[in-house]
């Protein structure tokens, strides 16, 4: 019933990196360590809390006090004090087992909290990466898109200036040709 404490060797990657946070906590998985008492131990506490438990408890003390009003048998008489010394033994040993495993419990907790919390600060750092990351590029984008509107402005002006070149070289051409007295494919 007992669970190891988690090894890396103990997990596949995908679980070893799921559990990451985790693992330096792992020691603290077994309720009162890992020998033979502390099994018994944390089996015996964890007993304590479970519906048969109640009933077998129950059936135990009602027949106990059926056997001994009834006159049937008489080893414990009205008072039950026998009874009563049982119910303190029992208490004298289930009180500091239920503690140690709610003080085991807490650590436990705690334990994950820190875990829970270091692997947010992580998700945080990363996001935040991710942010910066993210406004680098649409810089860059937009770097890029006004490179992009300054140069097509230079085609811009650039094919105009050729427009007007080629019409005043084609002027030119038919001026000559006029002066020659002839069409311009006359002087090709």
């Amino acid at each position: 019933m007992d669970k190891a404490p988690l090894t890396d060797a103990d997990m596949n990657p995908e679980d070893r990196h799921v559990m990451r946070f985790h693992l330096p906590y792992s020691h603290l998985i077994s309720l009162f360590g890992n020998d033979w008492f502390a099994l018994r131990a944390e089996a015996f506490a964890r007993f304590f809390g479970t519906p048969i438990f109640l009933a077998v408890q129950t059936a135990i003390v009602a027949a106990w006090i059926v056997l001994n009003v009834s006159g049937l048998i008489r080893f414990d008489a009205y008072p039950f004090i026998l009874l009563n010394l049982a119910f303190s033994l029992q208490a004298a040993y289930a009180a500091p087992l239920i503690l140690l495993a709610q003080t085991r419990q807490a650590d436990r907790d705690k334990a994950n909290a820190i875990a829970d919390a270091r692997h947010r600060e992580d998700l945080a750092v990363a996001n935040d990466q991710r942010l910066l990351e993210a406004a680098e590029q649409r810089r860059a984008l937009i770097a890029m898109v006004e490179q992009n509107t300054d140069l097509t402005e230079m085609v811009r002006v650039l094919t105009e200036q050729v427009a007007t070149l080629t019409r005043e070289v084609h002027q030119q051409i038919v001026n000559q040709a006029a002066e020659r007295g002839g069409s311009p494919a006359a002087t090709e």
